[in-house]
């Protein structure tokens, strides 16, 4: 699309991510998180020009579940709403278009999971191909396998480097006070091999907001717009035959389209739930030694899932308005062994 208008995102806010919340419904996670981020900028729910949310009904076991965490938004009187199937980052980039349209000139994003109820491996089974995947039951982590054997048969990791990259996430946590798992930790039994405990993301619950605003209204409502320069998803073949599982081309198109190439990037939030996708990752994005690669401690720290690269677009853009950041690269996944794949560059105002 091109326009104009340039959009931002002036505010984030996280829940705590805990192993379990029995003791909370959806909404009353929510809730607490749709407060702050608007506290953050001074907004109510009625000045919200668009609500987009992203969430899952396989991990609630009920069909619309997503209009129960509505009613913690307020949606009466009528309100401009969305919802996705799937991770708040596309959540948000429903809500970029919007904005880019003139349609809204503000816009809150949210998204939350709760995978501590039931079996998520066995839950992310209902997202593969129903004819020949699907019937095998390859949960989520048995598949991750499979991609990190392909990376060690062609010499591009080993195990070693693998659990350098979950103690270097882990240990950058402990900076974070939302992280389930901060602080270095053993790796563990071999969960399904090559992958130890170490290197698989925890289960747990969370939730994540986002405001948006345009031009001169983001500036108003933040001193450091974390402005979004450009962004874009692709997607991989559905069977897992066809794919090259140690390369990414869905991500590396995604980035060239939002512009990431165009100059370096100083910092990047990677969805990378298992050590081995953030080797893929980082190769597919050319990310050197150079860049800071997930400070917040990453999906292998805390993954929500359908909040996880909502958080990854919020940490980055967190950076960005602390000023620890000039340029930030966030990055989304969704899908078995990183099948859809979404990338946003972020950057700051230059400062005097």
């Amino acid at each position: 699309m091109t326009t104009d208008r340039e959009v931002a995102i002036v505010a984030f806010a996280q829940s705590d991510h805990l192993r379990r919340t029995d003791d909370l419904s959806e909404v009353e996670m929510v809730m607490p998180v749709l407060h702050e981020v608007l506290d953050r900028t001074g907004l109510k729910a009625s000045d919200i020009g668009f609500t987009c949310s992203g969430s899952s009904d396989y991990l609630a076991g009920r069909a619309f579940s997503f209009t129960m965490a509505l009613d913690g938004v307020g949606a009466w009187p009528p309100i401009s709403e969305s919802h996705v199937e799937t991770d708040g980052a596309w959540a948000l980039y429903e809500a970029w278009v919007k904005l880019l349209t003139g349609e809204a000139d503000t816009a809150l994003v949210y998204s939350y999971g709760k995978t501590s109820p039931g079996s998520v491996r066995d839950v992310l089974t209902r997202q593969l191909d129903p004819y020949y995947l699907a019937p095998l039951w390859p949960d989520s982590v048995a598949l991750a396998a499979l991609q990190a054997q392909a990376l060690l048969d062609a010499g591009t990791t080993d195990e070693p480097a693998l659990a350098a990259i979950a103690a270097r996430s882990r240990e950058d946590a402990r900076a974070n006070p939302h992280a389930q798992l901060p602080g270095a930790r053993p790796q563990g039994e071999y969960v399904v091999r090559p992958l130890r405990t170490g290197d698989c993301p925890p289960i747990g619950d969370g939730a994540a907001a986002v405001i948006l605003a345009a031009g001169d209204r983001a500036r108003e409502l933040c001193d450091r717009p974390a402005w979004i320069r450009g962004m874009d998803h692709r997607i991989e073949a559905h069977s897992l035959g066809v794919r090259d599982l140690t390369d990414s081309p869905s991500t590396r198109l995604a980035a060239e389209r939002a512009g990431a190439f165009d100059r370096p990037v100083d910092t990047a939030e990677l969805h990378a739930p298992f050590t081995s996708q953030e080797v893929v990752l980082a190769r597919a994005l050319g990310l050197d030694d150079t860049v800071r690669i997930n400070p917040s401690g990453g999906a292998l720290a805390a993954n929500p899932v359908m909040a996880a690269g909502l958080v990854r677009l919020g940490e980055a853009a967190a950076r960005i308005h602390r000023g620890e950041s000039d340029r930030a690269l966030a990055h989304a996944t969704s899908g078995p062994c990183l099948q859809q794949n979404l990338v946003a560059v972020l950057e700051g105002e230059t400062r005097a």
